[in-house]
């Protein structure tokens, strides 16, 4: 089964999400398809908000589950909070990833989520999967 996933998040914290990616395609029997808005897509030179806000709704669409990281930037990105309120209009799970060694992380992001998980491959995949 090839899951449909969402990443978000931050074009200024691009490190932490190429680094899921990358575990994520290192995982073991899983497959995935990356709906994200990555820095270079055409998408983030919208206009304006609302543009910006169509074009992530778009891509949002086609993924079963949400992942976003917890780290405490999170919680003061409108961006984020914009992807999970489409998230829930759409009816996505949202996974939560908290950080690998952080001592602080977003409460806005873990309370929005279905499911909370540390930042590990496992946890991960096992929380994409269902289990």
């Amino acid at each position: 089964m090839t899951y449909n996933l969402f990443i978000s998040h931050s074009w200024t914290y691009s490190d932490a999400y190429e680094k899921l990616v990358g575990m994520l395609n290192n995982a073991t029997n899983f497959s995935y398809k990356n709906y994200s808005v990555p820095k270079n897509d055409p998408i983030h030179n919208a206009s304006n908000a609302s543009q910006l806000k169509a074009a992530i709704r778009n891509q949002m669409q086609h993924a079963s589950c949400v992942l976003i990281m917890a780290g405490v930037y999170s919680t003061y990105s409108k961006w984020i909070n914009i992807e999970i309120e489409l998230a829930r209009e759409m009816g996505k799970t949202i996974i939560a990833i908290e950080p690998w060694g952080s001592q602080r992380t977003s409460l806005v992001v873990k309370q929005a989520a279905d499911k909370v998980v540390g930042w590990n491959t496992g946890s991960i995949v096992s929380a994409i999967r269902g289990w």
